[in-house]
């Protein structure tokens, strides 16, 4: 740190916060408040549901500082709390399931070359346009899909990071991750056939 003070943990705090001492908690609140609230935003497009799933988060953390073994890392525990919060919620609405034959390679991970609909070869002028479909066609997703999207694309974890957040292998994530790519792809090459390589009758 610049002015030679050094941040606490978030580990640091969880041992202040099993003391007892209620500005740990508030510390812990204060980082992570945002994050989760934007998580739960994209996974349901709601900010009455991203509230109550960013307080219902958070009451779990204050109920379970016990349980948390501060050998690992806080902010992965969090961010399962937090999406496993989503899913059962998620699970109780109904969806509509996209088509789900995108291939896979033959260990079951994503083949090596796969169509980036995220990177358009030209500007796209309405970007808050595309952003509001985006944000549509990711609320569509099934929600195993969904999660993966807005943990990797919207809160920028790792493979890694996400594979521990939802208990599944690496391999798992990024077969996910690659059938979301594609069904996402498809949803918008209706609407932006350019920016996702979605052209002609294809895109119809």
């Amino acid at each position: 740190m610049r002015s030679g003070r050094r941040q606490v943990t978030d580990e640091e705090l969880v041992r202040a916060g099993r003391r007892g001492e209620t500005e740990a908690f508030a510390e812990i609140v204060l980082r992570y408040k945002d994050r989760i609230y934007n998580l739960a935003y994209r996974m349901f497009g709601s900010r009455e549901e991203a509230e109550d799933i960013a307080q219902e988060t958070f009451l779990h953390i204050f109920r379970s500082l016990e349980s948390f073994r501060v050998e690992e890392r806080f902010s992965p525990w969090i961010y399962r709390i937090a999406t496993n919060l989503c899913l059962d919620r998620l699970r109780k609405m109904k969806h509509t399931v996209a088509s789900l034959d995108a291939p896979v390679g033959p260990d079951g991970d994503i083949p090596q070359q796969v169509a980036d609909w995220s990177h358009a070869p030209e500007k796209i002028y309405e970007l808050s346009e595309m952003r509001a479909d985006t944000q549509e066609a990711i609320n569509g997703l099934p929600p195993k899909y969904k999660v993966v999207v807005v943990l990797r694309h919207l809160q920028d974890l790792s493979y890694d990071e996400i594979a521990r957040v939802l208990g599944i292998p690496q391999g798992t994530v990024k077969t996910r991750l690659f059938r979301a790519r594609e069904i996402l792809r498809r949803k918008l090459g209706k609407l932006y056939p350019v920016a996702t390589g979605v052209e002609g009758s294809a895109a119809r």
